[in-house]
């Protein structure tokens, strides 16, 4: 049996690659992992999934046709339903909420219920094409709500 000693280039990559170790696992502890309930059959659905993916969150997508049933569970207002629900750290993501918000909210932790974009507007995430009409991401929960952002596609306003 031959034994060798590591090179001094192999010994270079191990210690580059352990130094990458730290830095790789508090990027993921920074983005929690989302949990998307959608219909299997939308593909502006699929479009945001996809959006957030590329925003470096970890999503996992659980298609459902009981998205109504999701939406009384977690406590959706009616008046700011959409069309996907999400889940991420204690809070509900309701619709085509862009990630700039999501990190937004995630850096900030307000005491609220969740970020919803009611409807589907034209250019948000998931949603694209056409010409991009702004929109409100709204912040709820016990004590009321408010607009949390303001975007034109995935640009914030203001």
């Amino acid at each position: 049996m031959t034994h060798r000693s590591p090179t001094r280039r192999s010994a270079l990559v191990l210690i580059a690659g352990a130094a990458a170790l730290p830095a790789a696992a508090t990027r993921a502890a920074e983005q929690p992992g989302i949990t998307v309930h959608k219909d299997p059959n939308c593909g502006c659905c699929s479009g945001w999934v996809e959006h957030l993916r590329k925003a470096g969150f970890t999503v996992q997508a659980i298609d459902t046709a009981e998205l109504d049933a999701v939406k009384t569970r977690l406590g959706v207002p009616g008046d700011l339903a959409a069309c996907h629900t999400a889940q991420v750290a204690g809070y509900i993501v309701e619709g085509h909420v862009p990630a700039a918000a999501l990190k937004r909210l995630l850096a900030e932790k307000p005491s609220a219920a969740g970020l919803a974009v009611p409807g589907m507007p034209v250019g948000s995430p998931g949603m694209e094409g056409g010409t991009p009409e702004p929109y409100d991401v709204i912040l709820f929960g016990p004590a009321g709500r408010r607009t949390y952002m303001r975007f034109l596609g995935e640009k914030a306003l203001g």
